[in-house]
């Protein structure tokens, strides 16, 4: 499984700035044959704490905290080792919803956006404002995609 580095440096220590973590992150997971998860981080509340974490399950559809975020990162296999079956003419098998606003960075690889009408490819630097909307992930090329996202929290009016 891929090692994922987290640095926290946000501790006070004799009164002053310091690293207090250093270490690969412990939650990382395999959802689907390939396809790697890990919530690096995460908010309870807005504005967020400062003082410290709460550890949250790492789940392959997310479930932000009411008030709250996710720092997420994701590893997309491509579709063919994903060991999920897409149909033509049929929606997308890992459509999803989430009620959240996400900020979604591609930081390696590409990766179809699919909409419930029209898709778009993204490659490294594509950023994605998702706005609480059924969307999924496909990536056709021979090589994963690393995304990172942040999942904030959101109400539709």
């Amino acid at each position: 499984m891929k090692k994922i580095p987290r640095r926290v440096v946000t501790g006070i220590k004799n009164g002053k700035s310091a690293i207090v973590e250093d270490e690969i992150v412990k939650n990382t997971v395999e959802h689907f044959p390939n396809l790697i998860i890990s919530d690096i981080w995460n908010t309870q509340q807005i504005p967020a704490s400062l003082d410290f974490e709460n550890p949250i399950p790492n789940l392959g559809f997310p479930q932000t905290p009411k008030n709250g975020t996710y720092f997420r990162y994701v590893s997309i296999p491509p579709d063919k080792d994903l060991g999920v079956e897409i149909k033509e003419g049929e929606p997308h098998p890992m459509m999803h919803q989430t009620p959240t606003l996400d900020y979604i960075i591609i930081l390696s690889g590409e990766l179809y956006l699919i909409m419930e009408e029209g898709e778009t490819l993204l490659k490294p630097g594509d950023i994605v404002i998702q706005r609480g909307t059924n969307h999924a992930w496909s990536n056709r090329s021979d090589e994963p995609c690393i995304q990172l996202a942040i999942l904030i929290d959101a109400e539709k009016d």
